[in-house]
């Protein structure tokens, strides 16, 4: 598994532009890049512990309708965590009445699945060690576990994007 990390987004887009751009794919997962179908599907997640299930079940949709079942499993784990994470972490909790959105997109590139989180917070994704006694943590273990690739990269003005590939 790799883990990639960048804190300079790419200055064509930023947070406030459709996602994901035509033709969008991780730069640091390009090397996985095979000829086949392309397709995208996106989800804003509203700001509810329900959205992880709804998240899941968009997961489940848009695989079954691109004829990749045998991916869903581990896609709805991996999508679990990543919502989570963005819900839990990446909201601005500070600014309460500032409209900061979830966006969740699926892209498939061939077999390759990537599920990809924006959020407006400015936390950094870090794989913790939790004690044998912590009830959380392990959730970004989960998804290198899973994954072909993972990694983060900051959005302008603010923000960030936390992806994970899947095969």
């Amino acid at each position: 598994m790799i883990y990639v990390q960048s804190t300079t987004a790419p200055s064509q887009w930023t947070a406030f532009d459709w996602w994901p751009p035509i033709g969008w794919w991780p730069e640091a997962a390009r090397d996985l890049l095979v000829p086949g179908p392309c397709a995208s599907a996106t989800f804003v997640l509203p700001p509810t512990p329900a959205s992880v299930h709804s998240a899941r079940s968009f997961t489940v949709g848009a695989l079954t309708g691109w004829g990749l079942a045998e991916l869903i499993d581990n896609m709805e784990l991996v999508v679990s965590e990543l919502a989570t994470n963005a819900l839990r972490h990446g909201l601005r909790l500070a600014e309460p009445r500032r409209e900061c959105p979830v966006h969740m997109s699926l892209v498939r590139r061939g077999p390759l699945v990537a599920s990809a989180f924006t959020d407006p917070g400015s936390s950094v994704p870090v794989l913790r060690y939790p004690g044998p006694l912590d009830t959380g943590g392990l959730g970004l273990h989960i998804v290198e576990s899973l994954s072909l690739r993972w990694g983060w990269s900051a959005l302008a003005p603010h923000g960030k994007i936390v992806w994970a590939v899947l095969s």
